[in-house]
């Protein structure tokens, strides 16, 4: 089969622009489920509309929650745009089929949900999603009390036999390959008989800051949560068992996806202004503003958002990514651009994310003329001259994106794929288009 390439375009001035970043996919799918879960319905406004937020409004739909699409609802003055109106079941239903794609949070937040329902719930995937682990989420089930059939293979395709009630209680497990094991679990918990108590029992949990989002919005939703965070025990989380409350809430920008357009004012000497970033929040993204800032740029918040200047000189970092590993694809890319070397921690966990991106990083570096090398736990980084190529994406969304950050000052680099950015950024490439030629985009 012959390659989709796409040529990333070349910056031949300092980017200067305005951009409106899509919803928060972490967001958009941990208020799917909570107001899936509530007792009366409730709005999703400005969702992230990509594979991974479809497929989990496809899923809850297969389980008989309604999700009613509107677009330009002013409903309630909290402003226009696409509006989800979640109607959530008297009972979930069963039996049902379920396709979780290659998303995380689907495959790992739906079956803790797919308990609750009344009858069997098929789950199959892209062939990747068979690879990925899943452990964490189908032994605490069964430790819970759920039945489910996954042939020995601790992955997809599986099935939950739902009975319309779990019994929940204490469950003991091993989150260091993955914090949306402990997330999936708080998620569904204030629907189990007991609750839920989760005890990790292996390593660091990874990309802390998305469980502390999902203990924040099950708090907003009414629930009562005890974290590690709030001072109680190390490594343990408790969910009290109660009705949800149905909420109106408004998505923030994914702050994640930012990382490829403030990359741009970073390594071109330019200027880019993500719209409404928000003062306060729990996404992991926000962290950009600090990573950045050690690689040579700054940034300020202005009465638009957050807008970032480079000085077109790339400082190299040594950085422990652990928390916010979905970045380090953007990062490696930058710091190929850099004047010193680079070192990225932290991040042994990326080898199970949509590919192993440690070791595709450093190979499609390396194709065009880089100095990557793998250690443990993350990258060691030696910028060198790089050149014309084919950066291959292993259907990956963040090394596409990786991809287009280099193409900025390499000439001739082209993108394997790069529709696969769709799972997180609907239209990338006409995103791009526009960051290069503001005026273009706006004729």
């Amino acid at each position: 089969m012959t390659e989709t390439l796409w040529p990333a375009p070349v910056a031949n001035t300092a980017i200067d622009a305005t951009v409106t970043v899509p919803g928060s996919k972490s967001v958009t799918n941990r208020a799917l489920v909570l107001a899936a879960l509530a007792a009366e319905p409730g709005w999703v406004r400005r969702p992230l509309r990509s594979r991974d937020s479809q497929l989990m409004a496809d899923g809850l739909r297969a389980l008989g929650v309604g999700i009613e699409e509107r677009v330009n609802n002013d409903c309630g003055g909290t402003g226009g745009g696409e509006a989800w109106r979640i109607i959530p079941a008297q009972r979930l239903a069963g039996p049902a089929t379920i396709d979780v794609g290659n998303a995380g949070t689907v495959m790992r937040f739906l079956p803790p949900l797919a308990a609750l329902a009344d009858g069997p719930v098929h789950f199959d995937g892209d062939p990747r999603s068979h690879e990925r682990p899943q452990h964490g989420v189908i032994d605490s089930l069964r430790a819970l009390g759920a039945r489910i059939e996954d042939g020995g293979r601790g992955g997809f395709p599986l099935t939950v036999h739902g009975t319309g009630a779990l019994e929940g209680g204490i469950v003991e497990l091993d989150a260091s390959a993955s914090s949306q094991f402990v997330s999936a679990l708080l998620l569904s918990g204030a629907g189990y008989n007991q609750g839920v108590e989760i005890r990790n029992i292996g390593g660091p949990v990874p990309s802390l800051p998305h469980i502390r989002m999902t203990v924040e919005m099950l708090r907003q939703a009414g629930v009562q949560v005890d974290a590690p965070e709030d001072g109680g025990e190390p490594d343990v989380w408790r969910v009290t068992p109660g009705a949800l409350l149905g909420r109106d809430l408004v998505i923030e920008p994914d702050l994640s996806n930012a990382a490829p357009f403030f990359a741009a004012a970073l390594v071109t000497g330019g200027r880019v202004t993500v719209r409404d970033w928000p003062k306060h929040t729990t996404q992991a993204g926000d962290q950009l503003r600090d990573i950045y800032t050690r690689m040579g740029g700054s940034c300020r918040f202005t009465e638009e958002g957050l807008e970032f200047t480079g000085t077109g000189v790339v400082h190299g970092i040594e950085v422990d990514l652990h928390e916010v590993g979905e970045l380090t694809p953007v990062i490696a890319a930058v710091a190929a651009l850099g004047n010193s070397e680079s070192r990225l921690s932290g991040i042994a966990h990326l080898r199970l994310h949509e590919t192993d991106r440690l070791a595709a990083l450093a190979k499609e570096i390396n194709e065009l003329g880089g100095d990557v090398s793998e250690t443990a736990d993350g990258l060691v980084i030696r910028p060198r001259p790089l050149h014309a190529g084919v950066f291959h994406t292993y259907e990956d969304h963040r090394l596409a994106t990786a991809a287009a950050v280099l193409g900025l000052t390499v000439p001739g680099v082209q993108v394997e794929n790069i529709a696969t950015t769709a799972k997180t950024l609907p239209d990338f490439p006409a995103m791009w288009a526009a960051l290069l030629d503001p005026a273009a985009a706006a004729s």
